[in-house]
């Protein structure tokens, strides 16, 4: 009995929660269920769940991905400097910013699968030194419209209306960056779990030498997966400077640990036991709500982070207790 019950809240304890906090706050105050908050809190939660995605897939090989919060300040500044410095076209806008994510996911690649660096070493590594860059790129300012530039002048440029649209915008009522949350992790589920790259994925995370054996190519799966990982950061970086018209440094600093958050409370959902990207967006909500109804009952700020902890570790403890017994 008491197996059957640990085995049940393993599948559904995530989902129970969720729908708890949900009521919780709906309870509290009235206005948390309104149409409005409602896709607030779905418009928050899509740039972490991007890139949460690509932490899931660094995690799925059997690797972690700790660049991914300097990857979203160093293209959200990127993005906006090439509007407001440069006045650029949207295209470049969106081209330079998600080269730079390929690029540092190839960094991290060249570090963990070619120098043989540990990854968490690796991309803590490349995290430092792209928080480094994107400070020393904008001298410390953020970008902004009008922003007054070192020799006296006025920035020539201003984030475009076109560029906003992404993170402001709507199409039949929903907010632009939600439909694109929710084609990513479609398209990501999809990918993952019906095609065979995907399964390689997996394989190589399970038993690295057991894929090189069975022909797989060990190295450009990993490869991939920092790669992809390092894009959809850019991604989500992009989505940050569309919603907020400006390129704000350290925009991605409390990204890394809410996405991290989001997957490992991702574990628990309908027992996966492992990275998903279904339960990665499940639990970006669950943060989403949390942050969400704690600011509209004027929790102080600074204890979101004791909150988020406590989160992270319940799903932990449920997650790897069932884990530890089913290896037993």
């Amino acid at each position: 009995m008491k197996d059957k019950l640990l085995d049940i809240s393993f599948r559904y304890g995530t989902l129970v929660v969720i729908a708890v906090v949900f009521i919780f706050f709906s309870i509290i105050n009235p206005n948390f269920l309104s149409y409005d908050n409602i896709f607030d809190i779905l418009r928050s939660i899509s740039i972490v769940t991007f890139v949460a995605i690509g932490v899931t897939l660094s995690q799925i090989v059997d690797g972690f991905d700790l660049s991914v919060g300097s990857t979203v300040s160093l293209t959200t500044v990127v993005a906006a400097s090439l509007m407001v410095w440069y006045e650029q076209p949207l295209i470049v806008v969106l081209t330079v910013p998600l080269a730079i994510g390929i690029a540092i996911g190839l960094l991290n690649a060249f570090l963990i699968v070619k120098v043989r660096i540990p990854d968490l070493l690796a991309t803590l590594t490349v995290m430092y030194t792209i928080a480094g860059v994107h400070k020393t790129y904008t001298q410390g300012f953020s970008v902004y419209n009008n922003m007054p530039m070192p020799d006296g002048s006025t920035a020539p440029g201003v984030v475009s209306e076109s560029f906003k649209w992404l993170g402001q915008g709507k199409v039949l009522g929903l907010p632009v960056p939600v439909i694109l949350m929710i084609v990513a992790v479609v398209a990501v589920h999809i990918f993952l779990t019906y095609t065979r790259w995907g399964r390689q994925l997996y394989i190589t995370g399970g038993n690295r030498e057991a894929a090189r054996l069975s022909g797989i190519p060990v190295n450009r799966v990993r490869t991939a997966a920092y790669v992809l990982s390092g894009l959809f950061a850019a991604v989500g970086g992009i989505l940050f400077a569309a919603r907020i018209g400006s390129g704000q440094i350290d925009a991605g600093v409390p990204l890394l640990m809410e996405s991290v958050a989001a997957v490992f409370v991702g574990y628990s959902v309908l027992g996966a036991g492992k990275p998903n990207v279904i339960g990665t967006f499940f639990g970006a909500v669950l943060i989403g709500i949390l942050l969400n109804g704690l600011t509209m009952l004027n929790v102080p700020y600074f204890s979101f982070d004791i909150i988020k902890g406590g989160v992270l570790v319940l799903a932990l403890a449920v997650t790897f207790v069932h884990l530890n017994r089913r290896k037993a």
